[in-house]
């Protein structure tokens, strides 16, 4: 039987298991990347388990999201993060180096190889050929620390590509949108999307980093496409030629399900306010007013991409009322279209430089004005991601986002009267290493400098015998953890300081949750409903961190997204899932559930039930937990049970 590339990555990296559809497996890492606003956790994370150096073969540390230097908190945790790269034996990525996953892609990313990353958009790397997986921070520690990455065997989705993109004015991002359409961003969970057809070939790898970086939209554990010879090309271009080998699937491989897509049925797609599944084509919206055009992003900021823009905006200017900010990737990006005068070109048109980091697309800046609409070449448009609550953010494709900043409005690029040029992939890239510092081969004299933001890890008891507990919120489908833990300059510089960012669970949606949560904590501590896919977004553990912190036993609800449910166990949280889903409007919030022998419930497996003592009714409940989680869970989380195994 002929297997898929997915199969063959996972053989290779097996540490445990079977590769079966829902069985436990364990899996040996290659890589593991941080970025600072995850990684100040994973690294503290790391240190509390006493080891001296990491015990993987590539380790590194990336600042890309924090950038913003308002007072000491920022630039005291990326002097934690150098230090503790350093002591532990990583990589460290300075500040302004770019973005991890474009900067990873261009230095270490290679075909065969599995990835995890401390943020959902990891699955970039699988424009190479990698399994490249976002998780939290607790499982990057632990992995770090020499464990096997365990997970259950997702079922394997094939996307056939079929025909050529009609370019220049349809591109990758237009792709991955037509697949949001068609699947949701619930289409992807519990499942890995594999690419095959004739139509890879039409596609470079970094338009292939930017299908696989937005399959983290649609739920998906990752994505993946075949090393063939443009990878190989690739590769030699970036200067890592040896790091190349060809894995494709075998013809006879099986696949749980298949799509089909024909890039040359593709036009420019959009997707509208608030959520990257709410696509349409770009020409159904012919004529909307545009206030802010944002470009760059993890998504689409290589230097393809910087190029294409750069030939739109040449010659031309930017729409009077049109705020244009521009963010590349990497400093190496940023050096090349700096060197060949593109970077002049979009300045000249009016653009605004950012540097090389996420920026506007985790609320660090670039903000648009109160009820503007803001089309941006990111990956999320969640309501109030951007900074403004009243914003209307759109995706859409570099090409058009530039088309929109010289019109004003949103227009189908096909039909602007402005030309651009297809532009070939480059058979050589500028190669710019220093901004990155490697790992130390004696680390014993390394002292891993914290400043006064910087807290001890918070870490849960034990699993209690029974929870009695208040509802503190019932919330409702797709709760993001933009939902739960916002992001933004006013919150982000706290995330090493538990403490603190708790006050900020759920702000947005409840801003009395953090007090109602800390006065039920005494009594029993706090339970969460939810409805489908519950903590859709961010891989940041924070969403479970900080209600954990705050008393938080148990979160209800109809569906979990594959990170967030990690992240719950990881830090001791039960997540439960309803086996009526019509149970859900039966439950208010204030009512005070009873879960008893949990220990029995977890033991066993079995469905539980919850007695609802404020209105008089029962209901069931699973967990779904397999071997490892359970024991997790009655440890009271991650940490403790790795720090009960060391001592075995």
């Amino acid at each position: 039987m002929g297997r898929n590339i997915v199969e063959k990555i996972f053989e290779t990296h097996r540490a445990y298991g079977d590769i079966k559809e829902g069985s436990p497996v364990g899996l040996r890492v290659d890589q593991v990347y941080t970025q600072d606003a995850t990684g100040t956790m994973a690294w503290l994370q790391f240190e509390a388990m006493g080891l001296d150096r990491v015990e993987i073969p590539l380790a590194v540390s990336y600042v890309d999201h924090n950038m913003l230097q308002q007072d000491f908190m920022n630039p005291d945790d990326h002097l934690f993060l150098q230090t503790a790269a350093a002591r532990y034996g990583a990589w460290f990525s300075r500040p302004g180096n770019g973005i991890c996953h474009q900067v990873h892609l261009e230095q270490f990313a290679a075909p065969g190889k599995i990835t995890l990353g401390t943020d959902s958009h990891t699955p970039t790397g699988g424009g190479m050929g990698m399994i490249a997986i976002g998780v939290g921070g607790l499982d990057a520690a632990t992995v770090m620390a020499g464990s096997p990455f365990e997970l259950n065997m997702p079922k394997v989705l094939k996307v056939r590509l079929l025909g050529r993109l009609k370019r220049p004015y349809v591109s990758a991002m237009d792709v991955i949108l037509e697949i949001l359409r068609r699947l949701t961003v619930k289409g992807g969970v519990g499942r890995i999307l594999e690419y095959g057809g004739p139509g890879v070939k039409d596609l470079n790898v970094t338009e292939r980093a930017t299908i696989t970086n937005m399959g983290a939209e649609l739920g998906a554990t990752t994505s993946v496409f075949p090393s063939d010879e443009r990878t190989k090309f690739y590769l030699e271009a970036v200067g890592r030629g040896g790091d190349w080998t060809e894995l494709v699937a075998d013809e006879d491989a099986r696949y749980s399900q298949e799509i089909k897509i024909n890039l040359a049925k593709i036009e420019p797609m959009i997707a509208q306010p608030h959520s990257p599944d709410n696509v349409v084509t770009v020409k159904s919206l012919a004529g909307t007013k545009v206030h802010q055009v944002c470009i760059g992003s993890c998504t689409n900021s290589s230097y393809q991409a910087m190029r294409s823009v750069a030939s739109l905006l040449k010659g031309n200017t930017v729409a009077e009322g049109v705020n244009l900010l521009i963010n590349p990737g990497s400093k190496q990006v940023s050096e090349m279209i700096g060197r060949e005068g593109l970077a002049a070109d979009m300045l000249a048109a009016g653009a605004r430089m950012l540097e090389s980091s996420c920026g506007p697309c985790i609320g660090m800046g670039g903000a648009p004005g109160s009820g503007q609409v803001s089309v941006r070449s990111y990956n999320r448009n969640f309501m109030g991601r951007s900074g403004t609550k009243d914003a209307s953010v759109y995706l859409a494709s570099p090409v058009s986002c530039a088309v929109f900043a010289l019109k004003g409005e949103m227009v189908d690029p096909r039909e602007a009267g402005i030309p651009l040029k297809r532009l070939k992939e480059p058979s050589k890239y500028l190669i710019s290493r220093n901004f990155l510092i490697p790992p130390k081969a004696d680390t014993s004299g390394v002292t891993v400098v914290k400043g006064p933001n910087i807290k001890e890890v918070s870490v849960k008891g034990p699993l209690q015998e029974m929870i009695r507990a208040e509802v503190l919120l019932k919330a409702g489908d797709n709760i993001t953890t933009d939902d739960i833990m916002p992001a933004g300059s006013a919150v982000l510089p706290f995330r090493s300081n538990i403490p603190a960012i708790s006050e900020f669970v759920f702000k947005n949606i409840d801003s009395t949750f953090s007090t109602r949560a800390k006065e039920a904590k005494p009594a029993g501590g706090g339970i969460i409903v939810g409805g489908e896919n519950y903590g859709q977004g961010s891989s940041r553990e924070h969403a479970a961190i900080a209600p954990m912190f705050l008393g938080v036993q148990a979160v209800i609800a109809k569906s979990f997204a594959r990170i967030h449910r990690s992240n719950l166990i990881n830090f001791g949280i039960l997540p439960l899932v309803f086996q009526d889903a019509a149970d859900y409007r039966r439950i208010d919030q204030g009512d005070r559930l009873v879960i008893k022998d949990v220990a029995g419930f977890i033991e066993t497996g079995r469905a539980c039930i919850v007695e609802d003592e404020t209105k008089g009714f029962s209901f069931t409940v699973s967990s779904g937990l397999n071997d490892r989680e359970r024991e997790v869970i009655r440890k009271g989380g991650l940490l403790p049970y790795t720090r009960s195994q060391a001592g075995k």
